[in-house]
C-alpha cells in the first residue's frame, strides 16, 4: 500500500471536515434552508455535489461568511474556528459553481 502524500493527507482532512460541516447545517433545517437557498442547490442534489471537491470549498466559504454559524460548527466540532479557514484555503474556495441544465 503506497503511502499518501502531505498534500493528498490535507486534502482528504479537509474534505473530511467539510462532510462534517455539511452535516452540521443538515442536523437543523434553517440551518440547511439559508444554505440551500444561497447555494440555489436543491436538497435532492447535495449528495453529489457533496462529491466534489469545490462544492465541498464552498461548504466551508458560507460557514465562513458568518461568523455565528462559524463558532457554533467549531465549538461542536471542537476545533478552532481558525481551521474552518485553512480547511477553506486547503479546498480552493470560490472555485466552485454549480452546473445549470
Amino acid at each position: 500500500m503506497a503511502l499518501k502524500k502531505p498534500r493528498e493527507k490535507a486534502a482528504a482532512a479537509a474534505e473530511t471536515l467539510a462532510i462534517q460541516a455539511l452535516a452540521f447545517l443538515g442536523e437543523d433545517t434553517e440551518r440547511l434552508g439559508r444554505f440551500l437557498a444561497v447555494t440555489g442547490i436543491g436538497p435532492s442534489d447535495l449528495r453529489t455535489a457533496a462529491a466534489e471537491p469545490q462544492f465541498l470549498a464552498g461548504v466551508m466559504e458560507y460557514l465562513a461568511s458568518d461568523e455565528a454559524l462559524l463558532v457554533e460548527f467549531a465549538n461542536q466540532a471542537d476545533l478552532d474556528p481558525e481551521e474552518v479557514a485553512r480547511t477553506c484555503a486547503a479546498l480552493g474556495c470560490g472555485k466552485w459553481e454549480r452546473d445549470t441544465p
